[in-house]
């Protein structure tokens, strides 16, 4: 808060700054002097000769100033006090679990020194977890806890979308008073108030004068009552917007996304912004019947065809040869990445945004299993199926998940869709949760552990049983066979946080010291007793918090 000065009014006080013969010369001279040095810039009163102790006079210059200065202090006029925090409806937390959080955020656990994390549960990878339940479970939370809780949350992305929900309101408010919890104002909506959505001009107001996240929740809120309000209500500023904040907006479309969506969403297409344009094309052409679903279907059917003139039924294949004005403004980049060929870049990006739908009518009817099994001419299989695999993530397509996905068992070079481990968790994700944590047990049990990673960050939490027990078998086959145990340090954090609490005393055997085999790691077998242990005590404690939230 800025203070004002004022000159002392007491008689010794103004006798002694009038005595000294640079009393009169203002701060900002006396500064200048002591920058450039008194020889160069000599401290001299208007009209008096220079000191002949340069120095010396300056400083007693300064001393007499910083008293003058100290001594005219006024009380400095008081802000404005901040508004009351908003009222939280919510239930309070039981005290356990207020106990909980409070261990949770306070713990600053680490390895040692060595990198061991022994069989201590760690602490802070629990915190999601936990959050997830508070919130289902409809709690606000503690007011004491909210600084930690603010702070946990800018430390780690990951905790923002749960943190800002459980702090909620009042979260928000305490946010803004501190720069260092902007991001809560500006990154996510899920603390954000929403006002009745039946009060129209007070939807009006907060639209026109809201910070970005409560924007952003009341746009999803009407969205998720009445897709064509929110609509109108986002094209009364779209205009004026910043890029970055369309694009945001733009998302909140794919909920309750429907052919009255179209006209703006091709208007979208034109928009200065490139991720604008890229996300309105995607939009799109998740809608089969759209203008520019069957633009591209029209071109990418130019493109891949059945081609029947050999022994059998094949795809042919022929490129796009240019990028047209048309292709670049329906979203087609024309430029591709280093290393990737122009023509095949184009195809991708056509096969990619056309229906699914399409191709079924293309190849006689066929179900999508039987059309990623026929053969690809000229080695464009790779990049057809790639394509076709994005496709399906993009328009959430099961039955074509499940066909580029092929069967679990087989290796994943063998397969009619793509190798990459990442694409496949993508294509996992647009399956059931069931059958995904079908999919993935099988695959860990015909494959083992070492590239299951990805494929498991895609099973809802708690893994089912199926699953975990998969998981722990080709954990038990590594440790038995001498492996090195920090290979699959990722995986079992993992189960540390995703495997069913109730398996916990089926684990216990495990944590037994193995023999130490010929050719197996040194130590080894004190490492996988020490993080089957630790994997036991994390369940357990697991079972604890959510005991404690359910009660």
């Amino acid at each position: 808060m800025p203070r004002t000065t004022t000159q002392p009014t007491g008689p010794a006080t103004d006798t002694a700054a009038h005595r000294h013969p640079l009393a009169s010369l203002p701060w900002e001279e006396l500064v200048t002097s002591a920058l450039l040095g008194t020889d160069r810039r000599p401290p001299t009163a208007p009209g008096g000769p220079a000191p002949a102790d340069g120095p010396g006079a300056l400083l007693d210059a300064a001393a007499l100033h910083t008293v003058r200065r100290r001594a005219g202090l006024r009380p400095a006029v008081p802000g404005a006090r901040p508004a009351p925090a908003p009222h939280d409806p919510r239930p309070p937390l039981p005290e356990a679990a207020r106990q909980r959080l409070a261990q949770l955020l306070a713990d600053r656990s680490a390895p040692n020194a060595a990198g061991r994390r022994g069989a201590s549960p760690d602490l802070t990878e629990l915190i999601p977890q936990w959050l997830a339940t508070a919130n289902r479970q409809g709690f606000r939370a503690p007011v004491a806890l909210l600084p930690p809780l603010l702070d946990a949350a800018r430390a780690r992305t990951d905790l923002r979308p749960q943190a800002l929900a459980f702090a909620g309101p009042r979260g928000l408010w305490l946010a803004a008073l501190n720069p260092e919890w902007k991001f809560a104002l500006r990154g996510s909506a899920g603390g954000a108030l929403v006002p009745d959505t039946g009060d129209p001009e007070a939807v009006r107001r907060l639209w026109e004068e809201g910070l970005f996240a409560e924007r952003i929740a009341l746009l999803d809120t009407v969205r998720a009552q009445d897709p064509a309000a929110a609509l109108a209500l986002l094209t009364t500023t779209w205009s004026t917007e910043r890029a970055e904040d369309r694009l945001m907006f733009l998302d909140s479309l794919r909920t309750g996304l429907g052919a009255a969506d179209e006209e703006f969403l091709e208007q979208a297409l034109s928009d200065r912004s490139r991720n604008v344009r890229a996300t309105a094309a995607e939009l799109l052409s998740a809608l089969p019947s759209s203008a520019f679903a069957g633009r591209m279907a029209d071109r990418a059917a130019s493109c891949v065809s059945p081609d029947r003139t050999g022994t059998g039924a094949s795809v042919a294949v022929e490129a796009p040869h240019e990028c047209d004005a048309g292709m670049q403004r329906d979203g087609v980049v024309p430029v591709p990445p280093t290393g990737r060929g122009e023509r095949s870049w184009w195809l991708g990006q056509l096969v990619e945004a056309t229906p699914l739908g399409v191709w079924g009518e293309r190849f006689g009817g066929r179900p999508a299993e039987e059309i990623v099994a026929l053969p690809v001419a000229d080695g464009w299989a790779g990049e057809l199926h790639a394509a076709w695999a994005r496709a399906a993530v993009r328009q959430r397509d099961p039955r074509w998940a499940r066909a580029l996905l092929g069967s679990p068992s087989a290796p994943p070079a063998d397969s009619p869709g793509p190798a990459s481990i990442a694409e496949r968790s993508k294509l996992l994700a647009v399956l059931s949760q069931a059958e995904r944590a079908d999919w993935v047990a099988a695959f860990i049990s015909a494959h083992g552990l070492s590239e299951a990673f990805q494929l498991l960050g895609v099973c809802t939490v708690p893994w089912t049983g199926p699953l975990g027990r998969a998981v722990v078998d080709a954990l038990d086959i590594a440790r038995d066979g001498g492996s090195y145990p920090w290979s699959f340090s990722g995986v079992m954090g993992l189960a540390e946080r995703c495997l069913d609490p109730a398996e916990a005393d089926r684990l216990e055997v495990l944590t037994t010291t193995p023999d130490e085999q010929e050719g197996a790691s040194p130590g080894a077998g004190g490492y996988w007793s020490e993080a089957f242990q630790r994997l036991i005590s994390t369940l357990r404690l697991r079972a604890a918090m959510e005991a404690e939230l359910t009660a």
